[in-house]
């Protein structure tokens, strides 16, 4: 069963657009993972400072699979460290990770009548 993984991260203002930046930068580091179904980045659109990392996954397994392995610890590296160089500054100031389940929902299919 699908498993979601919500990374609830306060971001304080000013600095979501370095945080877009930086997800931007380690676009698709995640898309060839066994078990991964999709990712989205959630800016708020009100006052707010939690910005959502939503990522869908077959199973438990694959996330854990995912977070464990070295391609994850690879992926969270800016390409600042990769190139061996010092770690930039935490933009966000807190992280909590959500799980869910689907336990319902639609299609979104439009009605044709």
């Amino acid at each position: 069963m699908t498993t979601i993984k919500i990374n609830a991260i306060t971001v304080p203002a000013g600095s979501g657009g370095e945080l877009a930046h930086r997800f931007a930068a380690r676009a698709g580091a995640v898309d060839h993972a066994d078990g991964f179904e999709g990712f989205e980045l959630l800016r708020p659109t009100d006052d707010r400072e939690q910005w959502l990392v939503i990522t869908r996954w077959r199973d438990e397994e694959s996330f854990q699979a995912w977070v464990t392995s070295p391609e994850f610890a690879d992926g969270h590296r800016s390409a600042v460290e990769r190139a061996g160089g010092d770690a930039p500054r935490p933009v966000s100031t807190h992280s909590e990770v959500w799980n869910y389940e689907v336990a319902g929902g639609s299609s979104g299919t439009p009605d044709e009548g």
